[in-house]
């Protein structure tokens, strides 16, 4: 555990100004509504100019949206959006982006922490999964990238661009005014994982509910470490692995 003074970073100066439950609720939803807007439209534009401008049928834009090539970009496009509505809320607030989203780099201790915590619960939930004869991710047959440029695009997407987007929002912005509410830190521990386990709509309910004890996890993880970026190195490096588990490099 951490000690007092780098937990509790504004326990001995003035009180700085904190969104409350229901107006880091309100940020965070529309965080991610210009998230999957901006995405949907630089997809839309990518697909046009790739293919030539046509109507696509109804859920043929979702299926195409969902292939690595173009979830890559779709990613790394709507991220910034995302972060974008975070820096407005945050400076009309008066305070510092990273400041308030915790954004300061983790002793390399706790680097080695997290990873090792992330590769303990990965081979534990490996074990239970084939003990069962389970696949909580379910191996989906859409994600092709169908070149060397798509595959380094699903990459960074799903490794790089889409963990920070995520755990900026989840463990970053909804921790930091959910944990000064009522819910206290466990409870925006609880809270953040089980809304971010519901967020990832493709994965069955067996699947959300791995993906809800890995937010405990990061959750737990960004608070001993007072540090955001300690979870969106472990979140990286989960879906490192798992991406290259899924889909096929076709």
């Amino acid at each position: 555990m951490p000690d007092l003074q780098r937990a509790h970073p504004l326990a001995a100066g003035p009180q700085l100004r904190t969104w409350d439950f229901w107006e880091t609720t309100l940020v965070a939803l529309l965080s991610d509504g210009a998230f999957v807007l901006t995405g949907t439209i630089v997809v839309s534009i990518a697909l046009a100019v790739s293919a030539g401008p046509r109507a696509y049928a109804s859920g043929e834009l979702q299926m195409l949206v969902s292939q690595g090539r173009w979830y890559g970009v779709f990613l790394i496009s709507g991220a910034p959006a995302a972060i974008a509505v975070l820096w407005i809320a945050i400076r009309m607030a008066g305070r510092e982006f990273g400041e308030y989203l915790a954004l300061d780099w983790p002793r390399g201790g706790e680097i080695v922490r997290a990873l090792a915590i992330t590769t303990i619960f990965m081979s534990i939930e490996g074990f239970v999964l084939s003990k069962i004869g389970a696949n909580g991710y379910q191996a989906d047959p859409t994600l092709v990238v169908g070149s060397a440029s798509g595959l380094l695009g699903w990459l960074i997407g799903g490794c790089i661009a889409g963990p920070i987007m995520e755990e900026f929002v989840v463990r970053g912005f909804l921790f930091r005014g959910w944990s000064q509410s009522f819910l206290g830190p466990t409870g925006a521990i609880f809270l953040t994982s089980a809304v971010w386990a519901l967020n990832h709509t493709q994965y069955d309910w067996f699947g959300r509910a791995i993906i809800f004890a890995f937010g405990l996890v990061l959750g737990h993880l960004r608070w001993s470490s007072n540090s955001t970026w300690t979870s969106v190195v472990a979140h990286s490096a989960c879906n490192t692995f798992i991406l290259f588990t899924l889909g096929r490099y076709v």
